[in-house]
């Protein structure tokens, strides 16, 4: 996995707004049930957007893979934005899981 910035991606319009507004809301209305009350209800705040990419994987080796000498996963490029939960800790999520907060 890489954390390198890289200046040929640029950032999604989404994913921007975010970061303009400097507070998140969850993006299906309520957070995953693994975070429910570490953070505000309404506005989240963030500490820091970043672009990540995981590498894509070739494999070449038919006795691992039956009947798929080459098996290609692609590269991923995802988007983390860090939320600084109520207790002041802070927490990495999928850009996706977020929206700007409201005013």
């Amino acid at each position: 996995m890489s954390q390198l910035p890289d200046e040929n991606v640029s950032m999604p319009a989404a994913v921007a707004a975010i970061k303009q507004c400097g507070f998140a809301s969850w993006a299906g209305g309520a957070p995953p049930p693994n975070l429910i009350g570490r953070f505000d209800e309404q506005r989240i705040p963030v500490q820091n957007v970043r672009h990540v990419r995981i590498w894509g994987l070739q494999v070449d080796d038919e006795r691992e893979l039956p009947g798929h000498e080459r098996t290609n996963i692609p590269d991923e490029d995802l988007w983390q934005v860090t939320l600084v939960a109520k207790d002041g800790s802070r927490y990495e999520l999928s850009s996706d899981l977020l929206v700007p907060a409201p005013e």
